[in-house]
């Protein structure tokens, strides 16, 4: 299978297990897991037929890590993003002292105003290193990244969560604790 094939893919799998279950005629359970093979169906009946191998694929080798399957392999979830209501499980976790969090320059002023907000999603995504951050910055635009004094925020009682793929997690990020790089 080829990257543009695989992006398709991906594409099409966040939006069913993050966003529109109904996509695919499937239904998460509280934790956004779905069985796999109810997926493959409803990803045949939608006209996006996907192979249980090609779904592996996607799953192995998304560089941001999107989804996961279970232990068994019999179910998949996306690790974070998700815009319907699911409980991941994520235990309360000490995060890094600075985290990175990238968007574009368009909406810099809105942050400057109000901070970090999850912007429809669970949680505000924040990354471990500045590199990362940039590079989900610049999918909409010039990207801009923000540090994150999180060891601050830890200290003022917000809680993090850190996903299975390594993005960390918050409710939101007032704007006391940000500075623009």
């Amino acid at each position: 299978m080829d990257e543009k094939q695989r992006t398709q893919i991906s594409k099409f799998l966040s939006l069913v297990l993050r966003h529109q279950p109904e996509a695919a005629g499937v239904v998460l359970d509280d934790a956004g897991w779905v069985e796999v093979d109810k997926l493959l169906q409803g990803c045949a009946r939608a006209g996006r037929p996907i192979s249980r191998a090609q779904l592996e694929e996607v799953v192995a080798t998304s560089p941001k890590q999107r989804f996961a399957l279970s232990t068994d392999g019999q179910r998949i979830r996306a690790n974070q993003g998700h815009s319907v209501e699911v409980e991941l499980g994520y235990a309360p976790a000490t995060p890094p002292a600075t985290l990175f969090h990238g968007t574009h320059e368009g909406v810099v002023g809105a942050i400057m105003g109000q901070g970090l907000l999850p912007m429809g999603r669970h949680h505000v995504h924040l990354s471990g290193d500045e590199h990362t951050a940039s590079v989900v910055g610049a999918r909409h635009g010039k990207s801009v990244v923000f540090v994150v004094d999180a060891a601050a925020m830890h200290a003022q009682g917000h809680t993090f969560f850190q996903s299975d793929n390594g993005v960390w997690l918050t409710d939101r990020v007032p704007v006391a604790y940000l500075r623009r790089r």
